[in-house]
Formats: C-alpha cells, structure tokens, sequence
C-alpha cells in the first residue's frame, strides 16, 4: 500500500511509529521496507548501512543535517553490538546529540516509546532477519 507523500527516492514525510521490524526490514506508516532506515523528525529514509561494513561519516549525514532537531539518536546495529569509532563518536558531540548504541530490537522499541513521549528522538537501524 502506497503512503500518501510517499517518495521514489525512500523518504517518507512526517515522523511515524515502527509497527514491526525483522525478516530483513522494517513496517511503518502502513508500508514495508527491505533494508536499513533512518527514522528522522523530518520522515523515514532509506539507509544503505549494513551489519557487515564499517561506520562511516557519510552514513549519517542525513542525520547530521538535523542536528538542530535532534537530542538523541539510537543507533540500532544490527543483531550484534558494534562499537562506534571514536572520531565519529566526538562527531555527534560536537552536534550535541546524544548517542545510544544497542541492538536493532531494542533500538525500534525504545526509539516508540520516546516518539510517543515527544521527545526529539531519531534512529538509524540496520535491518535483522
């Protein structure tokens, strides 16, 4: 089912809840998506991140852009932990936003209860199967 101010480009306007996560992807705004999002104040954005790469600056530029918006970002890395480097991790100090590092699962579930509180949350999420 399309999302109306859907986008071809992976962007979904508007801040929206994660109904389900798992078998590789995420459902949200009544729509499924394959692959890794960024849960944005802005909308939903496709991510290119995966497991298995190493973290990069140019992965969160999206994010980056919205640091005036953002007090917290979740970064939920898959189904293992993965550190994140420490030049990257003064990055977002430098933005002054927070940063929490957990798995996907209790990433998508914590990233709902601080959008339902209205805090000025946004996640990045490697998709699990």
């Amino acid at each position: 089912m399309a999302t109306p101010g859907a986008r071809p480009d992976g962007f979904v306007p508007g801040r929206h809840l994660i109904d389900a996560y798992g078998a590789g992807g995420f459902r949200f705004a009544e729509m499924s998506h394959k692959g890794s999002i960024l849960m944005l104040p802005s909308g939903v954005r496709a991510w290119a991140a995966t497991d298995n790469q190493p973290w990069l600056a140019s992965q969160f530029l999206d994010v980056f852009a919205e640091a005036g918006t953002i007090e917290l970002l979740l970064l939920g890395t898959g189904l293992n932990l993965r550190p994140l480097p420490e030049a990257l991790r003064w990055r977002f100090r430098e933005l002054r936003i927070g940063l929490e590092l957990m798995t996907t699962p209790p990433a998508a579930r914590t990233y709902n209860i601080l959008v339902a509180e209205g805090r000025k949350v946004a996640a990045a999420l490697i998709a699990v199967d």
